[in-house]
């Protein structure tokens, strides 16, 4: 796990997995979170209330995919030489009780070298909020909407890659893969994680049943925000929360090809044409 400034977020999220029930007997976890300089007394809440989880503390500058990066080395370090799965979660993701069994049931049933991707809902429960992604167009793009996947009859979804909030990667596929990539700092780490897999011939699938739940953001927030006009609009799709063009080039030319050049600037093309009709639209 990492976190930034999201205290209580943080909190709930550790709290539902302390719930956690159902597990295999002999189940053992330990919990590895990476603080990135949060002022608003994260570190200092997670250690009074959680202290068996080991918390690490970096620097703002430190976003997602580095602070998961972070995370996964230090639980390697932690002298549990028999683990057998590695557990990524969003600090904003409250799961329900039965989540990591949920999840460890799926691994069951699609094999111990693929990897399983835990579908959540929004937190009033009307849709999907984040789960796993097929590879067809228009859902390239890391910023589109995720799928609905999720099977009343109880079958894990084939898909090709995932969102980062819950996923359960087997030691064989981390010993394939590695970690996320380290040119991804924050976003399409998760995605390009996932597309590698699948070329290495490794499976993913979607848990047939919701793990827990996790709100989107604002639509209108970012570089989406009425009224800020282009140039705004553009330094913030630009920057690192959203899509820098050296990570997005490099994702576009592993994954895009060829139409990686065109998809390159699609995006910022599009948040600038967006932002300038946005004020004509306020008029109406």
């Amino acid at each position: 796990m990492t976190c930034h400034n999201r205290r209580d977020k943080t909190v709930a999220a550790l709290s539902a997995l302390r719930r956690q029930r159902g597990l295999p007997t002999g189940s053992a976890l330990s919990v590895h979170l990476v603080d990135a300089g949060s002022g608003d007394g994260t570190a200092q809440a997670v250690a009074e209330r959680f202290p068996e989880v080991e918390l690490v503390g970096v620097g703002p500058d430190v976003f997602w995919g580095e602070g998961m990066r972070l995370a996964s080395r230090s639980s390697r370090r932690a002298g549990m030489p028999d683990w057998d799965r590695q557990l990524w979660l969003n600090d904003d993701v409250e799961l329900a009780d039965d989540a990591l069994a949920q999840l460890l049931e799926t691994s069951a049933q699609v094999g111990p070298d693929a990897i399983v991707v835990g579908p959540l809902h929004s937190s009033d429960g009307t849709r999907t909020t984040y789960s796993g992604r097929r590879r067809t167009l228009p859902r390239w793009h890391p910023r589109g909407h995720t799928l609905e996947l999720v099977d009343p009859a109880g079958r894990p979804e084939p898909c090709d890659t995932c969102n980062g909030n819950v996923v359960l990667v087997p030691r064989a596929v981390h010993d394939r893969l590695g970690d996320i990539d380290g040119r991804f700092k924050h976003s399409m780490g998760d995605f390009d994680y996932g597309l590698r897999a699948r070329r290495a011939g490794i499976p993913i699938y979607v848990a047939s049943r919701y793990v827990g739940a996790c709100d989107t953001n604002p639509l209108l927030s970012g570089s989406r925000e009425p009224g800020i006009g282009p140039r705004e609009a553009l330094r913030r799709v630009l920057s690192q929360r959203e899509l820098p063009p050296r990570q997005w080039w490099a994702y576009c030319r592993r994954h895009l090809w060829p139409w990686a050049p065109l998809l390159m600037i699609a995006p910022y093309v599009k948040t600038v044409l967006l932002a300038i009709r946005r004020p004509a639209r306020s008029q109406k």
